[in-house]
């Protein structure tokens, strides 16, 4: 079992890292990419600067909390982007029946997928979250919890992705459900928790896991707990073990589209 799990690894570092060679092959452009990215996500540390000279916090999250937030949601999206950007076309992969030259492959197929892409831009959300951390509320225990927690986000988010882009195998044009849901993640998680009330809230820790993702990891980054810190790790397992389910369920209705394409 350790062996398998190790060759996977493997396999899925090596990918990333092919794939970012490819990206760098115009060195200008690879830096581009990933400098305003940064530049990019720091630009709304502005605009959370005006409002909280309006008003001292906002749904219960001061500066200091909306930036971690922000950093975290970089950090997450980043790492899932940058190893296993593949994840997020799925959808388009099954519905033009492109999986083909994966299936043949000797290694696992969903691994092959996820990771058969690599985001250039995505590094610049991964460093910006660090930096977020280092430069305002730098700790040791804060920087090793805020870098499990990334780890941990990458992964549910493309447990997540994988989840919703299932949904291809089942029903014409998934991808507009897939797209939606993945956003909807993305776009919760740039808000304070307490700003939601009621359903939508029930929402954010269900079917949209934002809260488990996102806001859990800010309270124990806020007040240290075991039982959160376990909780956040079993729900990123479950859902990653429900992904790998999900798809290999829905794998059995595809259909070939009888392409002739090979991956390198």
């Amino acid at each position: 079992m350790l062996t398998v799990v190790k060759k996977e690894l493997k396999i899925v570092w090596l990918s990333v890292k092919y794939n970012l060679m490819r990206e760098m092959i115009n060195r200008a452009s690879f830096l581009m990419n990933v400098i305003f990215m940064i530049l990019n996500n720091a630009s709304f540390i502005i605009q959370w600067l005006i409002l909280f000279q309006l008003k001292k916090d906002i749904g219960g999250y001061e500066m200091n909390d909306v930036l971690t937030l922000w950093a975290l949601t970089a950090s997450t999206f980043g790492i899932s982007r940058i190893f296993f950007s593949g994840a997020f076309q799925l959808p388009n992969l099954i519905m033009n029946g492109k999986l083909d030259a994966f299936l043949v492959q000797p290694k696992n197929t969903l691994l092959s997928i996820c990771c058969s892409s690599s985001s250039t831009s995505a590094i610049g959300d991964l460093i910006y979250g660090f930096l977020v951390i280092i430069i305002f509320d730098f700790s040791i225990q804060r920087l090793l919890l805020f870098t499990y927690f990334t780890v941990l986000g990458g992964i549910t988010l493309t447990a997540f992705a994988v989840i919703v882009g299932s949904s291809s195998f089942l029903i014409v044009r998934g991808d507009i459900l897939a797209d939606n849901l993945n956003g909807a993640m993305i776009n919760f998680s740039t808000y304070p928790e307490g700003i939601f009330k009621g359903t939508v809230r029930l929402l954010l820790y269900t079917i949209i896991p934002v809260g488990i993702v996102n806001y859990l990891p800010i309270l124990i980054l806020r007040e240290f707990k075991v039982i959160n810190l376990v909780a956040v790790t079993v729900f990123a397992v479950v859902l990653t073990v429900i992904a790998f389910w999900i798809f290999n369920k829905g794998l059995r209705r595809y259909s070939s589209s009888n392409l002739m394409s090979a991956r390198v």
